[in-house]
C-alpha cells in the first residue's frame, strides 16, 4: 500500500493538541483504510507533518476530515526509504509523535542547526611545525570540540580532516558550543603559546536530508561557506539561527549580507561576540 507524508500549516499549535488530533485519526482510520503511522511537529514553525499508509491521498485526507477537520495543506506520496530520508528515521512515544534520535521524551521537529569548525592554516601549520605537532593540535581541536558537543547535545556527524561537522536540535545550543569552543581555545593558547591553534566555525539551521548517519543540502552548504567565510576565531550564524535564537540573549551582532561561493545572491550573517 501506498505511503503518504502530508503536511499541515498550524500556527499556535501545541504538541498536545496534535496527539489529540493523531489519536482522533486512528480511531476512524480503519474505515477508510489508512493507517496513520507517525508525526513530525514543528512548533516554532507552526508546522505539523504527518506519515500514513493508505490506498490513496484522498482516503488519507478524508481521514483527517471526518477525525477533527484539520487538512493538510499538501499530501505527497512517498516510499518509506525517502521519508526516512528527509526527516530522518525515528522512533514514536506512544501517542505516535516522532522523537528526537537518542531522545526518549523529546519530539523530533524536522529543524537542525549544523555547525562546521575549520581548523585556521591547517597546511602551513603540519609545514612549519611538523607532522607530530601538527597532529596534536588536531587532537586538541578534537577534544576541545567533543566535549564541546556533549555538555551542549550536539551530535558529531563526521570529521573533516581538519574539522568537524556536527548538529543539534536547538539553534541557541549551537550557538552555545560555538562560543564555549573558542573561549576553551583562548585560554589554552594563553597557557600553551606554543600551539597556536584558532578555527573558524560556521552554524546555519533549516530541514536538512539526512541519511545513513550524515546530513546533506542547502542547510549544510550554507553553515559551511560560513566557516570558510570567518575570520580566525570568529564564529558566523545564518540570518535563520539568529531568529531562532531571539529572546535568547546570545550576543550576535548582524554583519549585513556576505558573499559566500555557490551562493548566488549575498547571504546575510550575524557574527557571534564570544
Amino acid at each position: 500500500m501506498p505511503t503518504y507524508i502530508d503536511i499541515h500549516d498550524l500556527p499556535g499549535v501545541t504538541p498536545a493538541d496534535v496527539a489529540k488530533a493523531h489519536h482522533a485519526d486512528t480511531v476512524v482510520q480503519g474505515k477508510h483504510g489508512v493507517e496513520y503511522l507517525k508525526y513530525w511537529l514543528n512548533t516554532k514553525t507552526g508546522k505539523a507533518f504527518c506519515m500514513c499508509t493508505a490506498p490513496s491521498a484522498e482516503a488519507a485526507a478524508a481521514v483527517h476530515k471526518e477525525a477533527h477537520g484539520l487538512t493538510a495543506v499538501k499530501i505527497m506520496e512517498v516510499t518509506p526509504e525517502i521519508a526516512d530520508a528527509f526527516m530522518g528515521a525515528s522512533e514514536i512515544d506512544d501517542g505516535g509523535a516522532a522523537l528526537a534520535p537518542g531522545s526518549k521524551n523529546e519530539h523530533d521537529t524536522g529543524t537542525r542547526s549544523v555547525l562546521f569548525t575549520d581548523i585556521v592554516g591547517s597546511t602551513n601549520l603540519t609545514q612549519r611545525l611538523g607532522d607530530d605537532a601538527a597532529m596534536a593540535m588536531v587532537e586538541l581541536h578534537d577534544d576541545i570540540v567533543r566535549r564541546a558537543l556533549m555538555s551542549l547535545s550536539g551530535r558529531e556527524i563526521k570529521h573533516t580532516g581538519d574539522g568537524i561537522m556536527a548538529s543539534f536540535f536547538s539553534a541557541a545550543s549551537a550557538v552555545r558550543c560555538g562560543i564555549k569552543v573558542q573561549n576553551e581555545l583562548s585560554q589554552h593558547r594563553g597557557q600553551k603559546p606554543e600551539l597556536p591553534l584558532q578555527i573558524r566555525i560556521g552554524i546555519a539551521a533549516g530541514e536538512p536530508i539526512e541519511r545513513h548517519n550524515d546530513l546533506f543540502g542547502s542547510t549544510v552548504q550554507l553553515a559551511a561557506r560560513l566557516c570558510a567565510h570567518a575570520e580566525p576565531d570568529q564564529v558566523l550564524v545564518s540570518n535563520t539561527v539568529a531568529e531562532l535564537c531571539a529572546g535568547k540573549a546570545l550576543p550576535l551582532v548582524c554583519i549585513g549580507h556576505v558573499s559566500l561561493k555557490g551562493f548566488d545572491t549575498p547571504v546575510q550573517a550575524h557574527r557571534v561576540e564570544a
